[in-house]
């Protein structure tokens, strides 16, 4: 049986059992997202739409910023897609979409220097940075396992409870997977945005571009950390009124 957890409002004492719960936050984050990625789309959009004055593209703004900062073994490739880029500490490679390699606009440079922010982490040994490549394996796994242990939990949880805990356990990993990202993505963006100015590449006229599109980006982690601690807590909700009943 559901458990309700009573909620005090002006109305008295309403009931919200877990399910419930779990449907407004999933319907709030759901909006939440919604609105971040259509600001980031237009943020991009927009910044593409303002050449850069030195002319150059997303690559050559890239392997500028890495010789800037001393790091001569990371690769520069192109990869397909849009908003695909990413930093592959594995290799050392630095993949750039096509909507940011090849072309000349302030989107372009913004994604680009914040790719290689993560490069500069990673040649600089940030801290967090190393803490989420720590994370990486064991979330890997706990990514793949975490549905099936948590479906045996629920409908177990009477006879064999601890199963269900293992299951919030590995939610959890990943839940703090997402929470450490996001002081590596806005580190990576502070180090983009304060190099672009003072390399030049961007400007009095065009640096609040490049800012709020990788701010625009940066909600997205936030936004997906937010589902990750809701659903945990729903998680948390179910096991808790399992128990007790």
């Amino acid at each position: 049986m559901e458990e309700a957890y009573g909620i005090s409002t002006g109305l008295g004492n309403l009931a919200i059992g877990p399910n419930a719960m779990y449907w407004i936050m999933f319907i709030g984050v759901a909006i939440l997202s919604y609105i971040v990625q259509a600001l980031l789309q237009s943020r991009f959009k927009k910044a593409s739409r303002i050449a850069l004055r030195s002319g150059m593209t997303g690559a050559e703004v890239a392997m500028k910023m890495l010789q800037d900062h001393g790091i001569h073994d990371v690769k520069v490739m192109s990869i397909p897609g849009s908003l695909t880029d990413h930093y592959n500490p594995t290799n050392k490679t630095l993949n750039l979409s096509e909507s940011v390699y090849g072309q000349r606009s302030v989107a372009a440079a913004a994604v680009a220097a914040h790719e290689c922010g993560h490069a500069v982490q990673h040649a600089r040994g940030y801290a967090p940075l190393r803490l989420r490549s720590a994370l990486v394996p064991v979330v890997n796994f706990a990514s793949k396992a975490v549905t099936w242990v948590l479906l045996a939990g629920m409908l177990l949880i009477n006879v064999f409870p601890n199963l269900m805990l293992i299951g919030i356990g590995l939610f959890a990993l990943t839940t703090l997977f997402s929470i450490v990202t996001l002081p590596v993505e806005i580190n990576a963006s502070k180090r983009a945005t304060d190099w672009l100015l003072m390399a030049h590449i961007t400007d009095g006229t065009n640096q609040d571009e490049a800012v709020g599109t990788l701010r625009a980006a940066a909600y997205t982690y936030v936004v997906g950390a937010l589902s990750s601690l809701a659903t945990l807590i729903y998680y948390l909700m179910i096991f808790t009124s399992g128990r007790r009943n």
